[in-house]
Formats: C-alpha cells, sequence, structure tokens
C-alpha cells in the first residue's frame, strides 16, 4: 500500500544530518557522554525523513501510519527503553507522535521562514482532534448571474412554523462531538477526530424514500439547530450546509431556530445562497440568491435563557437526487486561500515582486501567510522613502466578504496595470490574507479556538494563546520603526446593514483635523454605488480599545481603518435593492487602490476639495444635533471646536461582540507574564563596555585617594587657598556639587549628543571634583562662609545661567557624570529603536 515507504525501508540508511550535529553539539558542551556506537540509529526509526514531499507532509502533519513493520515495533520499543533509561541524555527535545510513545530522536529545528514550494503538495489544514471532518474535497466554483439579484420583498403572509424540537421530531443528524464553553483547545492533526464518521440518524428505506440526507426529516419540514464557535456558547449566525437525495418541485422548508442576534438582513429582502452540483457540472452555475417566505423572528420556546432567534425559508430544488448546499454567504475557504497563493508562486512575473513568507503558526499549528509586495527599488535611498500601506482580513473567520474583497485588491495590485505598477513603485504592501485560519477551518462565525473574538484582543500579551494577532502587531511595530504606514485596512462583514461603509479614529490634533476622513470620502466618490461615506462612523468606544484599528491608530498610524461589507446588498444608485455578489466585492477591491492613488496624488486639488467638503458636512451635522436638543449656536465663530466623538454616535450597532475577557485556563498565565514583565523592567541592567569600567575603575581609585588627601589639606589650611579661587572654578564646582548631590539627573539635548564620548577622568576634572568636596565640608563646619550661587536652580537643564554668572567654558568642560548604558536606562525621555 506504500509502495515508497517499502523503497525506504530496503535502502541503505543512512545517519540523520541533523541527529548527527545535536550529537557532536550536546557531546561539546557535556551533556552528552555516551558512545556513538551505543545508541540506535533513528535514521531506521524514522519512517521518511529523506526528500519524498508526500511522506514529509504526513509525518509533519500527524499522519498516523499503522502498516509498519514488526521488527520495527520491536526495536523502536528498545530504543525508546534505552533512551528513557539512560542517565547520560538531559535533552528536552525528544520527539513525541501522536499516540504519546516517545521516539528517539531529537526534534527538528523549527523554520526561521517557511518557504511556499510551488512544486510540493499544500499543507493539509489540522483540525482539533475533537471534529469529525468529511474525506471529500468539497469544491465550488465562481460563477457570476447573468441578471441582478434582488432583495425578498415581504408579503405579510409568512408562515412562522412551530418549532417541534428533539422530543416530537425525528434527529436526521446530530453532532456530538463539539467542543463548547468550559472546555479549551488542547491539540490538533491532519483530519481532525480519529475513527469513522458517524453515519446519519436515519438510512433510506430505497429509492423512493424522499427523506434529506444532511452532512452538516412531516418529510420536506426540517428544523436545524447551528452550533457554537468551538470552545464557546455563542456566535450562532453563520452557516455552510450541504443536503442529498433532494426531489424536483418538491417545497421543502428550513428552519434554523438557535440564531442569537435580534437584528438581521434578512428582515429587509436578504436571501440565503443555494449551490446545486448539477447545475455546477452540466452548466457551470454557481451560487445563486433562493428562498422564499423568508422570515426572522424571535423564538416563543422561551427556557429562561437567552432569546433566540429563527430564520425560515422554503425552496425548491431544480434537480432529482442532488446534492445541494445553502450558505449565509458565498464560502472562502482556507484551501481556496493556498490554491490562490500557489499560482502566485508559481507565476514567475508575479514572483519578483510579490514575497510570501510564514507570518507564524496557529494555534491549531496552520500556517498564517503574509505577503510582501513592492518593485525591487534601484538605490537604498529609494527603498528607505517608500511608505508603508498594511491590510488583513478573516480575523473573523464567519465574514468571508473579506476575502472575497482582499481577493479583488491582490488581483489588481499584482496586475501589469500601470496604476498597480505605480502603487508598487511608491509603496510596500505588507497583507495579511487570513488571520484566523483555524476559525476559518472549523467553520466558526466570530472565534478562533482560544474560544475568543481575536479583534478584542490585539493588545494581548498571551503570543502563545493568541499567535496570529500577536504577530501581526509585532510586524506593524517593526515596520513603523523602518518607515511611516500611511493606510491600516482590516477587512470585515457585517450582518446588520447594507452597503459598504467602514469604522475609524478621530484625530484630536488639529494639525491633522479631519484628515482621517478624506481617504473614506474619496472611497465613496469612487464606488458611489457600493460604498456609503453616511455609513461611516469614527467614533472610538472603551470596549472597541483592543480592536485592530484602535491598537494601530494608538501605535500612530493616522487612518487606520475597519472596513465593513454587508452579507446583504446595496440601496445606492445604479445596484439600489441587487444582492451583492463577489465580483462586487472584488471590485471595492480595486477601488481601494484606486483612492490610494488619489489620496496620495501630489497635486492635492481632491485633497483639498474633501477637506472643505467634510467642514460642510459636518456644519450640517452641528446644525442637526443642536436642533434635534432645541439649542442655537453660532457655527461662524467655535465650530470648529466642537469635539467630533461628542456629536458622532456610537458604533454600537456594528457586528460588536463584547470582549469575555480571557478564558479561565488563560488568566494565571497572563498574570504571570505580567508579573514577569514588571519585574524584568525592574531588574534589567545594561551591559557597560570595557570603557566605562575602565573609567569605573580609575573614578574609584582616584575617589579613594582624594580621601586621603582632603584631611592632609584641611589640616594644612586649605580653606584659605580656597576662598582665592576664580569665579571659574567657583561655578564649575557649583555645578558639580549639583551634579554630584542629584543621582539621576536630566540629560539636556547636547549631553545627550555627547553620549558616546569619551567619559575617563583627567586631571583637572579631578582637581575640581576635590575642590568641591572640600568646599561642602568646610561650609557644614564654619557656618560663616557661604559660596556664591544662584538663589534657586532651575530643574530646566536646557536654561542658560544668567549673564553675570555665565561662565567662559568650552562646551566639553563640564564636570564627569556616569553615563553609557546605566544612565540611559534611567531616563524615560530617551527612545533607541533597533531596526532590523
Amino acid at each position: 500500500m506504500f509502495p515508497a515507504l517499502e523503497t525506504e525501508l530496503k535502502q541503505e540508511t543512512l545517519p540523520d544530518p541533523y541527529e548527527d550535529f545535536m550529537y557532536r553539539h550536546l557531546q561539546y558542551y557535556g551533556y552528552f557522554k555516551a558512545q556513538r556506537a551505543s545508541l540506535p540509529n533513528s535514521a531506521t526509526n524514522q519512517h521518511v525523513w529523506k526528500n519524498n514531499s508526500r511522506h514529509l507532509l504526513n509525518s509533519s502533519l500527524g499522519e498516523r501510519d499503522e502498516l509498519v513493520a514488526d521488527h520495527l515495533q520491536k526495536e523502536k520499543l528498545f530504543s525508546d527503553s534505552l533512551m528513557l533509561n539512560s542517565p547520560l541524555l538531559k535533552s528536552r527535545q525528544l520527539l513525541h507522535n501522536d499516540f504519546g510513545d516517545l521516539s528517539p530522536r531529537l526534534r527538528e529545528p523549527p523554520d526561521l521562514f517557511a518557504f511556499f514550494s510551488g512544486n510540493g503538495p499544500l499543507q493539509a489544514p489540522r483540525w482539533p482532534v475533537e471534529c469529525e471532518v468529511i474525506k471529500e474535497n468539497v469544491h465550488h466554483i465562481e460563477w457570476v448571474p447573468p441578471q441582478p439579484e434582488y432583495f425578498y420583498q415581504p408579503t405579510g403572509n409568512e408562515r412562522l412554523p412551530e418549532i417541534v424540537g428533539e422530543e416530537r421530531g425525528i434527529v436526521v443528524y446530530q453532532l456530538d462531538s463539539v467542543p463548547t464553553e468550559g472546555s479549551y483547545f488542547t491539540s490538533s492533526r491532519v483530519g481532525g477526530r480519529r475513527g469513522i464518521i458517524k453515519e446519519v440518524a436515519v438510512r433510506l428505506q430505497g429509492p423512493e424514500d424522499n427523506t434529506l440526507l444532511f452532512e452538516s426529516r412531516n418529510t420536506y419540514e426540517y428544523e436545524l439547530t447551528l452550533r457554537t464557535d468551538l470552545y464557546t456558547d455563542k456566535h450562532t449566525q453563520w452557516f455552510y450546509f450541504r443536503v442529498q437525495n433532494t426531489r424536483k418541485d418538491a417545497t421543502y422548508r428550513f428552519t434554523i431556530v438557535n440564531l442569537l442576534k435580534p437584528k438581521s438582513l434578512y428582515t429587509i429582502g436578504m436571501k440565503p445562497l443555494m449551490y446545486s452540483q448539477l447545475d455546477a457540472s452540466t452548466h457551470s452555475i454557481g451560487w445563486r440568491r433562493e428562498g422564499n417566505e423568508i422570515k426572522y423572528y424571535k423564538n416563543n420556546s422561551d427556557d429562561g435563557q437567552q432569546p433566540f432567534y429563527c430564520l425560515t425559508w422554503t425552496v425548491q430544488f431544480p434537480h432529482d437526487q442532488d446534492t445541494c448546499y445553502f450558505a449565509h454567504f458565498y464560502p472562502y475557504t482556507y484551501t481556496d486561500l493556498q490554491c490562490y497563493l500557489l499560482t502566485i508562486v508559481n507565476n514567475p512575473v508575479q514572483s519578483q515582486f510579490c514575497k510570501l513568507r510564514t507570518l507564524c503558526r496557529s494555534l491549531a499549528g496552520n500556517t498564517v501567510y503574509l505577503l510582501t509586495i513592492t518593485n525591487p527599488s534601484r538605490t537604498p535611498k529609494e527603498a528607505a522613502a517608500k511608505k508603508a500601506v498594511v491590510l488583513s482580513a478573516r480575523v473573523h473567520p464567519g465574514e468571508s466578504n473579506g476575502s472575497w474583497v482582499m481577493k479583488g485588491f491582490l488581483d489588481f495590485i499584482l496586475s501589469n496595470s500601470p496604476d498597480a505598477q505605480l502603487l508598487r513603485d511608491i509603496f510596500i504592501f505588507k497583507v495579511v490574507p487570513m488571520l484566523n485560519p483555524d476559525g476559518v477551518i472549523v467553520g466558526n462565525y466570530r472565534c478562533s479556538l482560544a474560544g475568543r473574538d481575536l479583534n478584542r484582543h490585539y493588545k494581548t500579551i498571551l503570543k502563545e494563546s493568541f499567535p496570529c494577532i500577536w504577530y501581526t502587531r509585532n510586524m506593524i511595530k517593526r515596520v513603523l520603526e523602518e518607515r511611516e504606514v500611511l493606510l491600516y485596512c482590516d477587512f470585515h462583514g457585517h450582518s446588520r446593514k447594507n452597503n459598504i461603509f467602514l469604522y475609524g479614529c478621530n484625530n484630536n490634533d488639529r494639525k491633522y483635523w479631519l484628515h482621517e476622513r478624506v481617504f473614506p470620502l474619496m472611497l465613496s466618490k469612487n464606488a458611489p454605488d457600493t460604498f456609503s461615506f453616511h455609513s461611516c462612523n469614527f467614533k472610538v468606544q472603551k470596549s472597541k480599545e483592543g480592536t485592530g484599528r484602535v491598537v494601530m491608530w494608538r501605535m500612530g498610524i493616522l487612518n487606520s481603518y475597519t472596513i465593513e461589507s454587508t452579507f446583504g446588498g446595496s440601496t445606492l444608485g445604479s445596484k439600489r435593492d441587487m444582492h451583492f455578489t463577489t465580483e462586487d466585492l472584488k471590485s471595492l477591491g480595486y477601488h481601494v487602490c484606486d483612492t490610494l492613488l488619489d489620496f496620495c496624488d501630489p497635486d492635492q486639488t481632491k485633497f483639498a476639495q474633501c477637506l472643505a467638503e467634510l467642514e460642510e458636512l459636518l456644519q450640517q451635522e452641528i446644525h442637526k444635533k443642536f436642533h434635534e436638543l432645541g439649542d442655537d449656536m453660532d457655527l461662524e465663530t467655535g465650530w470648529s471646536d466642537i469635539s467630533l466623538s461628542d456629536i458622532e454616535s456610537s458604533t454600537s450597532g456594528s457586528d460588536s461582540s463584547l470582549s469575555d475577557g480571557l478564558p479561565v485556563h488563560l488568566l494565571n498565565i497572563a498574570d504571570e507574564l505580567s508579573q514577569k514583565k514588571i519585574c524584568k523592567k525592574k531588574k534589567k541592567k545594561s551591559l557597560q563596555t570595557r570603557k566605562q569600567r575602565n573609567d569605573k575603575h580609575q573614578k574609584n581609585n582616584l575617589m579613594q585617594k582624594s580621601k586621603l588627601t582632603e584631611d592632609a589639606q584641611e589640616r594644612a589650611g586649605f580653606a584659605s587657598t580656597l576662598q582665592k579661587q576664580p569665579t571659574f572654578f567657583k561655578n564649575s564646582e557649583s555645578a558639580s556639587s549639583s551634579t554630584m548631590k542629584n543621582e539621576k539627573p536630566r540629560l539636556n539635548e547636547s549631553q545627550l549628543n555627547r553620549r558616546n564620548e569619551g567619559t575617563s577622568l583627567n586631571r583637572s576634572k579631578m582637581t575640581a571634583l576635590i575642590l568641591t568636596k572640600n568646599k561642602e565640608r568646610m561650609q557644614r563646619e564654619k557656618p560663616e562662609y557661604t559660596l556664591s550661587r544662584p538663589s534657586k536652580r532651575s530643574t530646566d537643564t536646557s536654561q542658560e545661567p544668567a549673564p553675570a554668572l555665565k561662565p567662559h567654558w568650552s562646551r566639553n568642560r563640564y564636570p564627569a557624570t556616569k553615563r553609557g548604558h546605566d544612565a540611559l536606562t534611567e531616563y524615560p525621555s530617551l527612545h533607541i529603536y533597533t531596526y532590523p
């Protein structure tokens, strides 16, 4: 069954190069002292570590191989016991397989950069071990309906079916192995749960049996209960299921009984999507809007918990014995993304200016991809002058709208269009096309496998629990250290409002007043039939502080947006009352590029026109607000001083979910990391250079000698000598005394500029230091003696001394102060950036 594996075992086994390196490495450092021949060659126990890509893929992803020879099993058991019982082995890097057995070899080193190979197979998706996964490869064709698909017009006679429930109905399919609130993600594997998938609860009695078979039975009415997002008890909104054994022209009714949102686009005409397998194979017809008697209403069965809502619709299938799918919106899967990226990698032109890398691995071990798109620069100066644009999508896995917008953007920016080439010349695009691959794979609507909404945790410190957004934020932080990020856009979907719009952040800097609204206003002019500027909102609420747009805005990105595209359609212009297709969403990706060119046009005419229009719109909005309140205001004098946040409504109408905080099993981890972070800041000491250590040693020696000379100088009447010192020494001594008393002096700009100069103490500086200490001691012993100094020393070190007291010394003759890394860590005003 595995001829490649059998051939592999017959070949002469060679030592594993990585294990050979680790053997020498551990032996060199004294961690491994056994003889090389005393351990078995792990190359015989590793099934296939060579260049067979198929087996490499399966091995790395945990595929179970049950056809291993008996002699290999015996040898493996012997080597395992030898490795476990050996007192000489101190490594904790030993590898365990899916069964928990110890493998007598070290783990492979993690990839620094995972390259996407166009020759090898795609990485198979990894599922939580609790999930049952069908084996078929489901694929849907792309298709645009030739005619507009209009909203459903309610008649008022839609029937509200009575909820039957499991007690009175017949269960045709039930999924038992769904982890909910209280459990948490532990491990994953390719193919999900081991074993055979449970069969349907009802079997067909013969070819005439017209009962529908579900994969996601009166005979034509079916109730569906959506499962929640894994490891939660919430977020039942998105659906995607399959039915088989259909009958043509029969009217079927489907009712989803446990939706959570009180408002929905289904109340204002949105239709579900249907896909016929026979239509796709014979007529190349893909997803289309279907359904009649559509009604969204509250579930009357109140069990004392949160209220549920129902969605019901009827449909007639086009064929007998067909396989059909229903979906909330056009699906876009993780495999779809991988196939698309594969075409980019294999394109010899696009791969020159589009580099694909792995940003990180998700919680389940799936790859989060990062694309860097820009034309090669001719000079380093030209490369450094480029600004950055960051785009991301699918942080909410059920909002597949974002993937279609992202696909449209990538199609255009990777094309040979002159505008696309110009954008690649002046920008560096950082694109994360799927932020939450785990949620997409398992069919979640909003959460990751951590059981939380990732778009509420962008400030997290838990890298291991929220890797996708932690690494995304870290990547953007590094980009900001190198260059300006002109635009950040996160593509989302919206289930309660039509059209496309965005959420931004009001800017409080009067210099850039209303500038954050220019880009969306330009976008509304470029896409007037789909984008609604009046639906945009720029208020920053406390509940949204953990979202991507707010966190990036706090990091310094002025134009930071969440772009929301509806699940329904448009109410604007020529597309009024029409459902959106995938082409409509992909066209938005193009319009984002077009608007970016307008926004950065050296001719600022459009920018100025938009600012003037925004001021006029704002005045009208203020007039409206004060009119509603019954107040009058002279807008000619102080209207621009009004806070924009006071004018706008909240974004509570968005598809928002309140942050539930961290799961219980992560609370202690977060507290420990916070404490470690605080302790690390307190205990952190920068290492000193050799020159600094020498200077410190020399200073200590001179100080010890000065103590011996001070007493002798006092007894010899050194005080009279001090009184005859010129003004030069008096002022320098006064400055030295003040510096020595203040343990943490505030460095001014001139001192910071000289922080890299030599710090060795010369004889004249040491003399001034000795004179200062003697003067202080004499002043304590002789109260009648006073030093001439300013009456009050300003704490502002940037201020110059008074003209009468200003000494005429060169600027390099300040008294010696502690410099180097120790001094730098004490001044919070000093920011040092390290560029990768």
